[in-house]
């Protein structure tokens, strides 16, 4: 029981560490590369406000719309953190569980399967939206956000690990099969942002998200040998 204990402790802590310092780095991404783009969609969102002229030239009266430049920061480091500690938890626990060598290359590649199955892959259907674009029913959004993320978790799993070429096909099977059935759309795309802001939105999201990922990937498999309790041989 207790290394069981011991062996629980060193993968939260080792999990703490690296998730804390990728959602640090995401947080940064994230203010540098995605507020001034969400900022400048905001404008557009609050012209096209009933009984708002020109917020256009009013970019004060827009920002008002939302929480202050610090709020922001603070809510988007707190969450960025969260997740980041979150993620690495499953990653930790991956990384160990599954046995073999902790390496660098490892990490990489489950960094990049959570890239793929949590980012990548929901994004297809759903991209990232701006404010003021339009959107489908929440729930729907939700729920099949969740099935492709888990449908591809489950793909990925079965492809790498199943060791048999039927549980490889039906890998690809369940990563195809949401994107088949089709992603939840708005009744109608009359978005004020103009195309090209979106576009620069989603391709920033989706390099920001790999980054994190990799960074996140590397750094559990750091943590995890450089944190391993004291007569436990190094993973």
């Amino acid at each position: 029981m207790h290394g069981i204990l011991t062996r629980f402790r060193w993968i939260a802590f080792s999990a703490i560490c690296a998730g804390a310092l990728a959602g640090a780095v995401m947080s940064l991404a994230h203010h540098l590369v995605m507020v001034p783009l969400i900022e400048q969609a905001e404008v557009f969102e609050a012209a096209t406000a009933p009984g708002h002229v020109s917020a256009i030239h009013d970019h004060g009266a827009a920002e008002s719309h939302g929480p202050s430049g610090g709020e922001r920061a603070i809510l988007t480091l707190l969450t960025d953190l969260l997740a980041g500690i979150g993620f690495a938890l499953l990653l930790a626990a991956g990384l160990t569980l599954r046995g073999g060598p902790v390496s660098a290359g490892a990490g990489v590649a489950w960094g990049a399967a959570g890239f793929a199955a949590l980012s990548l892959a929901p994004a297809i259907g759903l991209p990232p939206g701006l404010p003021g674009a339009e959107a489908a029913p929440l729930l729907a959004r939700q729920f099949w956000w969740l099935a492709t993320a888990a449908a591809t978790a489950a793909g990925l799993a079965l492809m790498a690990f199943g060791y048999r070429l039927v549980l490889a096909i039906f890998g690809l099977v369940l990563i195809v099969l949401p994107h088949l059935l089709g992603a939840p759309q708005p009744p109608a795309h009359n978005s004020p942002v103009p195309v090209e802001l979106t576009r620069m939105f989603v391709a920033a999201a989706m390099a920001t998200n790999l980054v994190f990922w990799l960074i996140l990937g590397l750094a559990c498999v750091y943590f995890l040998r450089r944190i391993t309790p004291a007569g436990t041989p190094r993973p």
